[in-house]
């Protein structure tokens, strides 16, 4: 695995037309990352929580559990 490096915000993004110069990370990459954060963030607008740093917190909770099981059942 790599490690991942947050973006610094769009007015820090410079590229060479396929990787950020700033974070390292490749446009797709930050692309499908922006595509599912929108997805996330128009579910909960549908949903009409009242709490979203609740459900923030669930769904990044989740991911890292589910994350770790899956490393460690294709590890064995």
């Amino acid at each position: 695995m790599s490690e991942f490096t947050p973006c610094k915000g769009k007015t820090a993004c410079r590229d060479d037309g396929e990787r950020c110069l700033t974070c390292g990370r490749s446009l797709a990459e930050i692309e499908q990352t922006r595509s599912l954060i929108d997805a996330l963030a128009d579910f909960a607008i549908t949903q009409g929580y009242d709490n979203v740093e609740e459900f923030a917190g669930y769904v990044a909770e989740k991911v890292v559990k589910k994350i770790r099981h899956r490393l460690t059942t294709t590890s064995d």
